[in-house]
């Protein structure tokens, strides 16, 4: 089996022993004639896949109304992955899901660390800065540059914190972010584990 989870940048697989990516902007995924189950947010790259008949949308194979309409692939098929915890996704947005007994309770979304970088930047060049993830969070800040890593980490600690449940690290800023939440998790696989939960589900 082949898994490949899609995102704006890469296709991410996984062949149950190896990971590995390839470049949206130049790969071509008819080079593949195995079976391949993927989850897709890159609109112009799910399109493509429709015309391929080994390429099979795990999308089809998800109980929606577990969820709401609008939420995305990506943090659906992470929730399928774990019975108990808060499922924090750092990348270009920050969201966060909480799951209780395997079922969904709801979840928000911030800007990513990015984001927020370039909006401080773009009010101020004083407010130009890179968010410090060591910044002390028991302490308010006494100078600008942690006063703006403060606001960034800050309030998304103490409201993660506060559902009393294991945290679960993924996404391209996963391994900063636990530095400020120490007994988080970082699972790089958490998609691949909740794509497999899907299929086992469906008994494929």
């Amino acid at each position: 089996m082949l898994l490949c989870d899609i995102g704006n940048t890469s296709y991410h697989f996984y062949d149950m022993k190896h990971h590995y990516k390839k470049s949206v902007s130049d790969f071509d995924p008819s080079n593949i004639t195995k079976q391949v189950y993927y989850i897709c947010v890159h609109h112009f790259t799910c399109k493509k896949l429709q015309q391929l008949s080994n390429w099979k949308n795990i999308e089809t194979f998800v109980d929606r109304t577990l969820y709401y309409e609008t939420m995305g692939i990506d943090r659906i098929v992470a929730c399928e992955a774990i019975q108990n915890g808060v499922i924090v996704d750092a990348g270009s947005a920050i969201t966060v899901d909480v799951v209780k007994d395997g079922i969904f309770q709801g979840g928000f979304i911030i800007p990513g660390k990015q984001a927020y970088e370039n909006t401080l930047k773009n009010i101020s060049p004083a407010l130009k800065t890179s968010i410090n993830f060591n910044t002390d969070l028991k302490n308010l800040p006494k100078n600008t540059a942690d006063a703006l890593s403060y606001g960034f980490l800050s309030g998304l600690k103490k409201e993660i914190e506060s559902y009393s449940l294991d945290i679960i690290l993924t996404g391209g800023n996963a391994q900063e972010m636990q530095k400020v939440f120490e007994a988080a998790k970082v699972d790089e696989m958490l998609l691949f584990k909740g794509m497999k939960k899907v299929l086992k589900k469906n008994s494929l």
